[in-house]
């Protein structure tokens, strides 16, 4: 099989299908999140210029949190997200979920950085 039907090759499989019709431009990025078994991260990328213009992860230091639930983080990132991309001048993004359902920490993301300000 080669790994040919775990659910990592579905995700990325329906992730391919997302990304044919969600471009970002300077105006207006995609907000791509990634999250594995521990971590999540989200950024803001120009697909035009082929740059990341912010990022965040619960990797750095102001959200390590050490009794936090996952989804709690999750919510945390995309405040942080939502606040840097507001200092680059940026309130609408194209919400790339990046092959993940829409619930749990994904969800958590979305609502956090449409509380701070992101609109999509």
């Amino acid at each position: 099989m080669n790994g040919a039907g775990t659910k990592r090759a579905a995700r990325i499989r329906r992730h391919a299908r997302v990304r044919k019709n969600v471009k970002g431009t300077a105006e207006r990025p995609r907000l791509a999140v990634y999250r594995s078994l521990t971590h999540i991260y989200a950024q803001l990328i120009d697909d035009v210029s082929q740059t990341t213009i912010v990022a965040a992860s619960d990797v750095e230091k102001d959200i390590r949190v050490n009794k936090a639930k996952k989804s709690e983080v999750a919510a945390m990132v995309g405040k942080l997200i939502a606040e840097r991309a507001k200092q680059k001048k940026i309130s609408q993004a194209i919400f790339d979920r990046g092959g993940y359902s829409f619930h749990g920490r994904i969800k958590a993301l979305a609502d956090a950085a449409r509380e701070g300000g992101l609109e999509f």
